[in-house]
């Protein structure tokens, strides 16, 4: 059984897409695809028209590791580290000398230059997103891949990640890819792919 069939489609440089159908449908299986964290049994994904499946596991890692931000639905932050060293270690890891400093400034942009120092469960889900958002813009992706990123947060709060959300990637001019259950985050993409079975209707 195929999750997804036949899906095929292209996203063009600086365009917000979301990704929408019922729960079942592949859209995060698609998402993972796209990363590169998911492998298909055929087809391709090209980035910059290299295709990411003539790349073994660890080249496909340092692709992201380049190029790709990440915001989860479940946030994704390690609990033993702090909301700055959370935001700083896909910079270290990229090795950048001044990631500290720029951890810093995008953890100020998202309005948490006061709470640096605490861990993830000292702060609450739209502070954790938040943190999120930072450590996915502060690695300055081309392309920002975000998987439910409201779904966990309440209507209020997510809309205030929506806002942030979109604020910074206007600011920065990454691709933005969105699986989404929110109406309201789908209909600010300038496009809307619709999965059902697996298909991409339109």
């Amino acid at each position: 059984m195929h999750i997804l069939t036949d899906v095929s489609f292209s996203v063009n440089p600086g365009e917000s897409v979301a990704i929408v159908g019922s729960s079942g449908s592949g859209k995060s299986t698609l998402l993972g695809l796209i990363a590169g964290l998911d492998v298909p049994s055929a087809g391709r994904v090209l980035l910059d028209g290299e295709n990411l499946f003539a790349l073994d596991e660890d080249g496909r890692a340092a692709l992201r590791g380049r190029g790709m931000g990440f915001v989860f639905q479940s946030f994704q932050l390690l609990p033993g580290l702090t909301a700055l060293e959370n935001v700083m270690l896909p910079l270290e890891l990229a090795g950048n000398a001044k990631a500290a400093e720029v951890a810093r400034r995008h953890l100020e942009r998202v309005g948490l230059g006061g709470r640096l120092r605490h861990r993830p469960a000292q702060l609450s889900g739209g502070e954790q997103q938040r943190v999120a958002l930072a450590r996915a813009f502060a690695v300055a992706p081309s392309i920002l891949l975000a998987d439910e990123p409201t779904g966990n947060l309440d209507v209020h709060t997510g809309a205030q990640i929506i806002e942030l959300l979109f604020e910074l990637n206007r600011a920065q001019g990454a691709t933005l890819i969105v699986v989404t259950h929110d109406t309201n985050l789908a209909a600010l993409c300038q496009r809307q792919l619709r999965l059902d079975g697996g298909r991409l209707v339109l």
